[in-house]
């Protein structure tokens, strides 16, 4: 099996230049830094584990949940209109000052596994600020989560598939569902279509949104 930094590029293509939010999972380490958003819900979990080793670990691990969950607070007031992205640029300065400075302590702080997830994060402290940088980056990837979450439901309860085919048929009904939805598209709907489209020997609807349909039949 290839590398999984290898099927990341592969999927992704030579030309993406998106934004990616992801956890620390190392398979995403080829893509530029200045080009990511570390997820902060995962970034959460690892503060907590800080906090749940004694010593100076929960010390640094509670400070850094602290400044966590104010970031939160702000980042949930930007998004329902209450703070200017202008104050909450402010606002951030201060915090992304002292959380690295947290983690630095970390790094230092005698026990070996915080040590280690400090320094792991800070060697990509630029991904963790890049919402704040970047009008429509969000700091979790807590959206594409709960879209595979079906699909790894799915594979627990059902065993998983028994041949190529079944896997492809099942990849490909996961992606049809989740597309449809988060567009508000009827899934009944487009499977009628699509089956009647290929009845008929035509191509199946488009799973693009519209205005993207229609950008991509001007190209």
């Amino acid at each position: 099996m290839a590398p999984v930094y290898t099927l990341a590029r592969e999927l992704l293509g030579e030309k993406f230049s998106g934004i990616l939010v992801t956890d620390r999972y190392s398979g995403y380490h080829w893509y530029p830094v200045g080009r990511r958003q570390l997820c902060w819900s995962h970034l959460l979990r690892d503060f907590e584990a800080i906090r749940g080793r004694g010593g100076a670990s929960e010390v640094i691990g509670e400070a850094l949940l602290e400044q966590a969950h104010q970031r939160f607070a702000w980042w949930h007031r930007v998004r329902d209109g209450t703070l200017k992205r202008s104050t909450f640029r402010s606002y951030m300065t201060t915090l992304r000052r002292e959380v690295e400075r947290l983690l630095e302590a970390g790094s230092q702080c005698g026990v070996a596994k915080t040590e280690g997830t400090c320094r792991e994060i800070l060697k990509r402290r630029e991904a963790l600020w890049t919402f704040v940088q970047v009008e429509g980056v969000e700091p979790t990837n807590n959206t594409a989560e709960r879209s595979i979450r079906p699909g790894v439901q799915w594979r627990k309860g059902s065993f998983g598939t028994q041949s190529e085919g079944g896997s492809r048929f099942v990849e490909s009904m996961m992606t049809v569902v989740a597309t449809l939805k988060q567009q508000n598209r009827n899934v009944l709907d487009y499977l009628t279509a699509a089956h009647e489209a290929a009845l008929r020997g035509a191509p199946a609807p488009s799973l693009l949104p519209a205005p993207e349909q229609k950008s991509q039949a001007a190209a």
